[in-house]
């Protein structure tokens, strides 16, 4: 039974960067709506609100974006009434209990299991993993870690986002051997080659087996100004969750295309998988694309594409990667027999 919506206690101490203007909603403001939306819709303990919300007081800018300069090009409410248009219904009774949480998706090989085979399952929507709700933005990939592990969930492997993504969880494919006794990047660098010579002739996107424009939350534009990333210069002009409905996966898992980029955990040794109970985790992958990928296509997005060691660190860096353009979403390990973690 869901807990009924009550005044959430935050202490939150955040070091705000930017006043806000008349009519205007603060950093803060907006978080305090977040994380009661948080309560609510995840049924959230007392003790895990806590934990999420000390994640949010150790950084000045995480949120939904700079509320100064962010401009969504779509409201929350035209969201619920487009997928509503849509028929599309995201409650699924036998997901959550396959999941043990609302708004998750099992992660399997539907050519040979079933969705109650998976033991692992990701959330349908970037964090907070609400339809409708707007990313979650300016997160270091040690603080998307720690988040996730807050609500009872864990940072997703890459290989489990690319499943999630193509549709198919495949057994991981980490050439640890290649990394052995390298410099990290360079580990990373050898592993990406191999990976992505396999998968390049085999590309699929969340959506379907070719690129296209228009279907994925891919349409928005830059802040005027925004060159080189920037809390003040650059606006988190993100979309509402899910408020693309055709932008999903055979698994039912949306914006995996456009939206937000998304840090993942890559692995370079066993013993750094989240699938497999690690806590050290290994290092940072960046997953997918973002807001404006229709007009700016800058790299790759097919769903098992690798990228370059980007602003590359540990995931459990504290100085780990942030930005406008960049959330994540977790993954928790369930007690069916797939494959993919233990």
């Amino acid at each position: 039974m869901r807990r009924s919506r009550r005044p959430v206690p935050l202490t939150l101490v955040l070091l705000l960067a930017v006043a806000p203007i008349q009519g205007q909603p603060s950093l803060r403001q907006q978080n305090e709506e977040l994380l009661g939306q948080l309560r609510q819709v995840h049924s959230l303990s007392d003790a895990q609100l806590r934990e999420v919300e000390r994640v949010f007081s150790g950084s000045a800018f995480i949120g939904q974006g700079n509320p100064a300069v962010t401009v969504h090009p779509m409201s929350p409410g035209e969201c619920r009434a487009r997928i509503e248009r849509a028929g599309v219904h995201h409650e699924d009774p036998d997901f959550e209990a396959i999941c043990g949480a609302q708004y998750m998706a099992p992660l399997y090989d539907p050519a040979r299991e079933r969705p109650g085979d998976a033991r692992a399952c990701i959330d349908q929507f970037e964090f907070p993993d609400i339809p409708c709700a707007y990313p979650v933005v300016w997160v270091r990939a040690r603080e998307a870690a720690l988040l996730c592990e807050a609500v009872g969930k864990r940072l997703c492997d890459a290989h489990e986002w690319e499943g999630a993504c193509a549709g198919r969880l495949e057994e991981p494919d980490y050439a640890f051997d290649l990394a052995r006794g390298r410099d990290p990047a360079e580990g990373v660098r050898a592993m990406r080659v191999a990976h992505n010579r396999v998968h390049d002739s085999r590309k699929v996107w969340s959506y379907g087996p070719a690129y296209r424009t228009g279907i994925c939350a891919a349409t928005s534009v830059k802040t005027e100004g925004c060159e080189g990333g920037g809390w003040s210069r650059c606006g988190s002009n993100t979309f509402p969750a899910g408020a693309y409905p055709e932008c999903r996966s055979d698994l039912m898992v949306y914006d995996l295309n456009g939206n937000a980029a998304e840090h993942m955990n890559l692995p370079l040794d066993g013993s750094q998988m989240s699938s497999r109970g690690s806590r050290e985790l290994g290092y940072t992958e960046m997953k997918g694309s973002w807001f404006i990928f229709d007009r700016y296509k800058a790299h790759e997005d097919a769903c098992r594409w690798r990228a370059p060691f980007w602003h590359g660190s540990r995931v459990m860096d504290p100085q780990s990667h942030h930005n406008y353009h960049l959330g994540f979403r977790c993954c928790k390990t369930t007690t069916g027999p797939g494959p993919g973690g233990s």
